[in-house]
């Protein structure tokens, strides 16, 4: 197996992506599933979400042996439910995490470390003091990578797929 770390590269998304990017989430939720993990469906993410992200150049793709190997959304956006947080760091300026999905074909290579390390440099230069997001709480592999990370659970919130933890980091 090719040492995808080395290889890993990021960029905007653009709507010629849009395609990859959707079979890309297609995938990962058929993979979920099989791993009894039932966080997204065929209602979210859907494409028309997807394509918005990407017009409001919000999407971005690591790409890795000329395939999308991730796929992420940054914006300041939170969901109403994000006011049930006992954030830390409340007057920091921070920057949330949406749709984090790492390709079947490239998981458990530390791409989703690698994703978020990137992520967090990314931020970090855009000035940002911290980050937010939210876990699906039947999600072990994801909770046991942002644990790794240093993110800390500073509440929760319920959307039609069940519980998530909310999420905080300091940068």
């Amino acid at each position: 197996m090719e040492d995808t770390k080395q290889n890993l590269c990021f960029r905007r998304g653009t709507m010629a992506d849009l395609d990859g990017v959707f079979r890309l989430f297609t995938a990962a939720i058929a993979e979920m599933n099989r791993n009894n993990i039932p966080q997204w469906d065929e209602l979210y993410p859907d494409r028309a979400i997807l394509s918005e992200d990407i017009e409001k150049n919000q999407l971005f793709v690591g790409m890795a042996e000329g395939e999308i190997a991730s796929v992420y959304v940054l914006n300041s956006e939170c969901d109403e439910e994000y006011k049930n947080g006992d954030w830390r760091y409340p007057n920091a300026s921070f920057c949330v995490i949406h749709r984090l999905c790492v390709n079947p074909k490239f998981q458990n290579r530390g791409i989703g470390n690698l994703t978020m390390r990137h992520i967090e440099a990314q931020i970090k230069q855009e000035g940002f003091e911290s980050v937010r997001l939210d876990a699906f709480t039947r999600n072990p592999y994801a909770l046991k990578m942002y644990d790794k990370l240093g993110y800390v659970i500073v509440g929760t919130a319920d959307w039609r797929k069940g519980r998530f933890f909310l999420m905080e980091k300091k940068l």
